[in-house]
């Protein structure tokens, strides 16, 4: 046990050193390759600015989103009005859209569960 904790701490301190020699190259390569997206000067007040903004312009996306949803729906509702005109294909779409719902629905229980298949950790 105590030359794995060993191996591990070494392993730490690699990556740690690694880190440090090659983290701020990386890090003023992104920026210099995203130089466009950076709102000068890039002071607190700006971000503080910024994420007001990004705020109430998503508020004020809603009715668009909600006006989208309702054209959806009233898609929904027509197929189903007509659907014995529906084809093979149609409803295999359909029966592979709720196939893949039902699979992210499990992926994301097995994730909250903490990667478990039989249940929840004590």
């Amino acid at each position: 046990m105590a030359s794995k904790l060993h191996q591990l701490q070494s392993k730490a301190t690699q990556f740690t050193q690694y880190i440090h020699r090659h983290g701020n190259v990386y890090y003023k390569h992104l920026l210099e390759k995203n130089q466009q997206h950076i709102k000068q000067p890039p002071t607190i007040e700006a971000c503080d600015e910024l994420s007001k903004q990004l705020f109430y312009t998503r508020l004020a996306s809603l009715p668009g989103r909600v006006e989208s949803f309702w054209k959806e729906f009233d898609y929904i509702k027509n197929m189903w009005k007509r659907r014995q005109d529906l084809k093979v294909e149609d409803a295999g779409i359909a029966a592979l859209f709720g196939l893949e719902c039902y699979a992210w629905y499990c992926a994301g229980e097995i994730i909250g569960r903490g990667f478990t298949l039989t249940g929840y950790y004590p």
